[in-house]
């Protein structure tokens, strides 16, 4: 059996949730995480603080999946209803459970509290539920059985979602689907052209074998590449894979699985690469607001010094020559004197015995202000990469002009 043939759907409930007020993280990192463990989530919903919507959500999508994770809705609140809404979806009545009222209470005595009479709320669970344990908060999760599809319901806070979803949940979908067959996913990441472009080249140089599908993620200014097929299509991954990177070498940020597949990918590997050389470094950057520092600190990066300046009135070399020398550092790294008239500006990497300037452009079309400074912070850092690699400084993009 491969996860393919499994129908395991997340359902978010809350008004907040519904209505975008809260970012769904809940269900991204789900996602991620029942891959890495060889399932696929195979559809996702949402719905708001509303017993009858919940009641009829419930018994809906009972019916087309396998396994349905419900988040959120367990607290001791009025528009906390998931029980409840569990509750009369299968006929059931609300009951009281001893075990877990004690454990509310032992919660509350050991931080030297008294369990507000709100709470008991949280030990009413349906007839036929079973709790799953929260070791870290008083709501309790639970399971039960609809239809010919087993539901977990589950915390809405993330670190107690996680935890149960771990420690308690992934085990049970094993036990119920034990010969399921792992999905691979090798991802690379690309900066520089467009994803039709990249899709169109693909699809024309590459051939792709049956049950491996390329998906692609675009995050301006970057473009992920993932291939995704059974387990059993490794050899064929693994050719495909060599012909994919080779296809996109010029453009390449970085490769590899779930240790690189965040947003702060690029500082890694630049990390990596200062820490590796033993390199340290100052960084100066105007336009991108401390953005290219930031992500170079939560990568521990060997910075140190970072400062945001306005337009230079000196000379950009020597001020970043100048930088060095007070912090004894071993490259500087410029973004400094962005027009906003026409989008101009300067990339420098000095070192006590090089200066590299480069007057770009970019091209692209016009962004908001965030995106603007993710776009100018990754040309530094792809640049700065690049150097360390000791390869050509400004690689090859469709929204960048190198200017004389």
């Amino acid at each position: 059996m491969t996860c393919n043939n499994i129908k395991i759907e997340m359902l978010s409930t809350g008004d907040e949730v519904l209505y975008g007020q809260i970012v769904d993280t809940n269900a991204a990192w789900l996602s991620e995480f029942l891959f890495q463990e060889g399932f696929l989530i195979t559809s996702r919903f949402t719905t708001g603080d509303n017993l009858q919507q919940l009641i009829a959500t419930l018994q809906e999508r009972s019916l087309v999946n396998d396994i349905l994770i419900v988040n959120g809705g367990l607290g001791p609140t009025s528009d906390d209803l998931c029980a409840q809404a569990a509750a009369l979806a299968n006929n059931e009545i609300l009951v009281l459970n001893q075990q877990w009222l004690l454990e509310m209470e032992r919660y509350f005595s050991s931080r030297g509290l008294t369990m507000p009479a709100s709470n008991q709320k949280q030990a009413m669970l349906p007839q036929s539920a079973t709790v799953i344990n929260n070791p870290i908060g008083t709501a309790c999760g639970f399971k039960m059985q609809l239809n010919d599809c087993m539901l977990f319901f589950t915390p809405g806070v993330p670190s107690e979602f996680k935890e149960m979803i771990r420690t308690s949940i992934m085990s049970e979908i094993k036990l119920r689907f034990p010969k399921v067959e792992k999905s691979l996913c090798y991802r690379l990441t690309t900066m520089g052209r467009t994803e039709s472009d990249l899709a169109t080249e693909i699809e024309a140089k590459l051939d792709i074998p049956e049950d491996i599908v390329i998906g692609y993620r675009a995050a301006m200014p970057i473009i992920e590449l993932k291939l995704t097929a059974p387990q059993h299509k490794k050899n064929a991954m693994d050719k495909l894979w060599l012909e994919l990177r080779e296809l996109v070498k010029d453009n390449l940020l970085y490769e590899g699985g779930i240790t690189y597949h965040n947003e702060n990918g690029l500082a890694k590997v630049v990390s990596g690469l200062l820490n590796e050389k033993n390199l340290t470094m100052t960084v100066i950057e105007q336009q991108s607001a401390g953005m290219i520092s930031y992500q170079l600190f939560e990568c521990d990066a060997p910075v140190v010094k970072s400062e945001v300046v306005p337009l230079l009135t000196t000379e950009p070399k020597d001020y970043l020559l100048n930088a060095l020398t007070k912090t004894k550092a071993d490259i500087a790294l410029g973004l400094v004197n962005f027009k906003e008239k026409n989008s101009q500006f300067m990339l420098i990497i000095a070192t006590m015995k090089q200066v590299l300037e480069f007057n770009l452009k970019y091209i692209g079309r016009k962004q908001n202000r965030q995106t603007e400074q993710r776009i100018l912070a990754t040309i530094a850092l792809d640049a700065l990469r690049r150097y360390l690699l000791d390869r050509s400084i400004i690689g090859p993009n469709v929204w960048l002009e190198v200017l004389e």
